[in-house]
């Protein structure tokens, strides 16, 4: 069993009634009302045939998803699975570990506005890139780290960010780097899950050790990246 799983089994065991009330999920705000996630109709057609996705890797995907959306050109982020073998895989099946899925965010954003190499920054400071098959409380090659470039020039790109990452660390960089292949959308209940959750996601993140963790590699970048992309505005 997971480590999110046996939080989240502690959890409901040990709330009160009136904690439980708070625990219910809400309903999913809109996205177009998020700070740093743009209102597709507002950006116009032309922006719309600018838009590029990317997908990344790093662990559990309810935490992957807000350093990315309050990012100013990032349209949307979903949670997903990808890398794997088995077609349309259900949470269930990747997070039992057979399948050869890891959990990801696909992350739709608009290359005039950030690009990818600043999105691969803040990816880089938001993971534990020197943990094989696991990230913080989560153990298993489900939750292993990982960039799939969809061309040549993103994995010169994401090949040449890794080099830095482990000049920076002084340690090997274990996250892979695997061509694109497809992602599939995590079931509703997981999208924005940090939003209709808010408590259970914070007892789990926090629980979980991730931003000590996180803290411990990468200092005052942590989350956020060199260039602050992931704090609130």
């Amino acid at each position: 069993m997971s480590g999110r799983s046996l939080f989240t089994i502690a959890v409901a065991s040990a709330v009160v009634v009136t904690l439980a009330l708070l625990l219910r999920p809400r309903p999913t705000m809109a996205a177009s009302g998020e700070p740093g996630v743009d209102d597709a109709r507002a950006a116009g057609s032309d922006a719309a045939q600018e838009r590029r996705t990317v997908i990344f890797a790093g662990g559990c995907f309810w935490c992957m998803e807000p350093p990315f959306e309050k990012v100013p050109g990032v349209y949307a982020v979903r949670s997903g699975y990808t890398s794997g073998r088995v077609t349309n895989p259900t949470y269930e099946q990747v997070s039992a570990g057979g399948t050869g899925h890891t959990e990801a965010v696909e992350i739709e954003f608009d290359p005039r506005r950030v690009t990818y190499e600043q999105l691969l920054d803040l990816f880089w400071h938001n993971i534990d890139p020197l943990t094989a098959n696991a990230q913080f409380c989560d153990h298993g090659p489900q939750y292993r780290s990982g960039i799939y470039p969809k061309n040549a020039e993103e994995r010169a790109a994401a090949e040449a960010s890794k080099a830095a990452i482990e000049r920076k660390l002084g340690k090997p960089v274990v996250t892979e780097i695997v061509d694109a292949s497809a992602f599939y959308v995590a079931e509703g209940y997981h999208q924005d899950y940090y939003k209709k959750n808010p408590v259970r996601y914070t007892f789990y993140r926090n629980a979980c050790g991730r931003d000590r963790r996180l803290r411990e590699l990468w200092g005052d970048a942590a989350g956020v990246g060199t260039l602050g992309l992931g704090q609130s505005r």
